[in-house]
């Protein structure tokens, strides 16, 4: 296939920025009246967040305040899995948040099978958690793109390595 363009349909998020949203919020959680003198930590691991304050009120406002900051850093809010609000100990509650990263298994046969019966002169190979699209031609992949962003999934979809 000497002729192919392809690109890959993946499900990402740039850990720095998500790591700048969340340096945002303590800072702004150290300067907020409703904050003074309460427990407030945001701890970010590879795949989580663990949210651990004093009450559902303030693990309310503060998910306001992830969600405010990541938006501003151009982050889909669809990355974040909001566990529950579950009691800790000392009078403290913790939530656990998801990080979603990558396509699901479902997802990906969901986009797969989509192309297939949409766009015909077009192949599509799921590959890990990415989906490559290849065709002949560049308004055919074009139009994939197009197709697929008015999707609304529960995971956000970028494009890359388009050749």
């Amino acid at each position: 296939m000497a002729g192919d363009i392809s690109f890959d349909v993946v499900s990402e998020f740039d850990a720095q920025e998500l790591r700048n949203a969340l340096d945002q919020v303590r800072r702004e959680v150290q300067q907020r009246y409703d904050f003074k003198g309460v427990t407030a930590e945001l701890k970010q691991e590879a795949d989580e967040i663990t949210l651990l304050t004093d009450d559902e009120y303030r693990a309310t406002a503060l998910r306001d305040l992830i969600e405010s900051k990541a938006v501003r850093r151009s982050l889909s809010l669809k990355i974040f899995d909001w566990g529950k609000v579950e009691p800790s100990g000392g009078n403290k509650v913790r939530q656990k948040i998801g990080l979603r990263r990558g396509l699901s298994d479902e997802l990906a046969k969901k986009i797969s099978k989509l192309i297939r019966e949409e766009f015909p002169k077009v192949k599509p190979q799921i590959q890990g958690d990415a989906v490559r699209v290849s065709g002949k031609s560049r308004d055919e992949l074009q139009h994939v793109i197009a197709r697929l962003r008015e999707l609304d999934l529960e995971s956000p979809l970028q494009f890359q390595n388009y050749r």
